[in-house]
């Protein structure tokens, strides 16, 4: 027979897991809503001036738990201010789904880079984790809804992320490239005008 503090544990977990279940099920009907009004092109992207320093900080404060957890070293590298005009509320979305996937394929004790560069009329925003990298039939199915090439972190995401990153950069007029090599880690580079031209 279990202890009144055992079963208070195990009443605890349990409830831990339904929470997590239920957050992973808001997540994906959360990311199917907005990748099908994308793909509808009823999202209409509105410009507002903003520092993108100041959002990729604040994405990267929202993730802590995540990579504090895994015990992982963030480095940032966001120097001053950097004042584009885009939709602020989408490109925060591309911050959060490209962080939290670098946090996922990283393992215990790595480390994730966020770098943010001005070149030119543009803003050149990296994001790199020492994970498990990518193959090139991996690299050319991951922006497929639903593709997950590394099948052992199924139960953390949907494959909806980067189809999702790749819808809203689409219409904001940014683009992205991936560079990537098996066992050595994976850079995310997405490259902004700091004056949009919405779609």
């Amino acid at each position: 027979m279990l202890s009144n503090s055992s079963l208070a544990e195990k009443q605890q977990l349990y409830l831990q897991n339904i929470t997590l279940a239920a957050d992973r099920l808001n997540a994906l009907v959360t990311n199917l809503l907005r990748l099908n009004k994308l793909e509808n092109q009823s999202i209409q992207p509105r410009k507002n001036q903003f520092d993108l320093c100041l959002q990729l900080e604040e994405s990267a404060v929202a993730l802590e738990t995540m990579w504090e957890a895994k015990h992982i070293e963030l480095e940032a590298e966001l120097n001053g201010k950097c004042i584009i005009e885009s939709d602020e509320e989408l490109l925060s979305l591309v911050w959060i789904n490209l962080l939290s996937n670098t946090i996922k394929f990283t393992p215990n004790g790595g480390t994730v880079t966020l770098k943010l560069e001005e070149v030119d009329d543009c803003a050149v925003v990296k994001v790199a984790d020492t994970g498990c990298g990518m193959d090139e039939e991996t690299k050319a199915h991951i922006f497929d809804k639903f593709y997950q090439g590394d099948t052992s972190h199924a139960t953390e995401g949907k494959g909806l992320g980067l189809a999702l990153v790749q819808g809203i950069l689409q219409i904001t007029g940014g683009s992205l490239q991936v560079d990537s090599i098996p066992g050595q880690g994976s850079v995310f580079i997405v490259t902004l005008r700091k004056e949009a031209e919405l779609s």
